[in-house]
């Protein structure tokens, strides 16, 4: 399926999950700036404790409050959420049982850290709740706060854990405020409107990953959206160059001709062998990322692709990432 197959219209939550190190946090920053261009709003939320997104978008930590942190292309906005999970928990506490002031004092005693370790899967729902709030939010007039929101989620092998919190309630409570808020976070993250995005690069491990959180969550029926390929590196070499390089059979006296004709004739044979083996790794790698392709060509989802930045990540890295979503039909 080719990335144009959708523009992931009427999607209003984006949940995106990867392998660690394949850059999901930057991936949902860049999807943000994306989704925001064109005068939209957007709320970029992160759950893990990590202040990621702080660190993207060069500004101070995030507190446990909505902030704006980019304007996006065209106009529209950026707004970041770095959830706390204690400070969450005391919301919920209050919303549900009128008990802020006695949350405040559990926190003194640790009971917080307590509650969510002997139970995890309430602070999942504590989480993904915060977020569905953010989704479901409404002006006076009835239209939403916020155009779309992207979470910046836990890594793969933990995604279907982490949204499929009425198994992880089940356990807990069968009735009552928990268990209402549950079926209503399950509401969002089941419906038309949210989509689960996976990045990977085009190595073994993270594709195997990606491959094997896509049927998990099929399997038990959560929303699945797009793939998403980060860090691609382009080919350098033509195709007879790459299978000269990957079977050793460069021609090492063009590449030592060509360093001698570029002026470094001092040291020219090492130069040329250190030139001879970059490009048989080069070739290696690219070989690695066709067949890592042809296996996600299993995966019948929406795919994209990301460079690799020459220039490494900074801020104008994360607008060209954008841009680069954008022309995929991404956004």
């Amino acid at each position: 399926m080719s990335a144009r197959d959708t523009d992931w219209d009427g999607v209003r939550l984006h949940v995106v999950t990867g392998k660690g190190g394949t850059g999901k946090t930057t991936v949902a920053a860049a999807l943000a700036l994306a989704l925001a261009a064109g005068g939209r709003k957007v709320l970029l939320v992160e759950v893990e404790g990590r202040q990621g997104i702080a660190q993207l978008f060069d500004c101070p930590p995030l507190p446990y409050g909505e902030r704006r942190v980019a304007v996006a292309p065209d106009g529209g906005d950026v707004y970041a959420l770095a959830v706390d999970t204690e400070e969450a928990l005391l919301e919920y506490l209050e919303m549900f049982y009128s008990l802020k002031r006695a949350g405040k004092a559990m926190t003194k005693l640790g009971i917080v850290d307590f509650v969510t370790t002997i139970a995890p899967g309430l602070r999942d729902v504590i989480l993904t709740g915060k977020t569905s709030e953010s989704v479901r939010r409404r002006k006076k007039d009835g239209s939403f706060i916020y155009d779309a929101v992207v979470m910046d989620a836990p890594p793969t092998g933990r995604i279907t854990k982490f949204l499929n919190v009425n198994d992880e309630v089940s356990g807990l409570a069968k009735v009552g405020p928990v268990r209402n808020h549950a079926d209503t976070v399950m509401k969002v993250v089941r419906s038309p409107e949210t989509a689960v995005h996976f990045v990977t690069l085009l190595e073994e491990m993270p594709v195997q990953e990606t491959m094997d959180g896509v049927r998990e969550l099929t399997e038990v029926g959560l929303p699945v959206g797009g793939v998403i390929v980060n860090m691609e590196h382009q080919p350098v070499l033509s195709e007879d160059d790459l299978a000269a390089a990957a079977a050793g059979a460069l021609d090492t006296d063009g590449i030592l001709r060509g360093v001698k004709a570029a002026g470094l004739e001092h040291d020219a044979e090492s130069i040329a062998a250190v030139l001879a083996a970059e490009a048989g790794e080069h070739a290696r790698r690219t070989a690695l990322q066709r067949r890592e392709k042809e296996r996600l060509e299993s995966v019948d989802r929406p795919r994209y692709t990301l460079p690799m930045l020459s220039d490494g990540m900074d801020l104008a890295g994360l607008y060209d990432l954008a841009a680069a979503l954008r022309a995929q039909g991404a956004a």
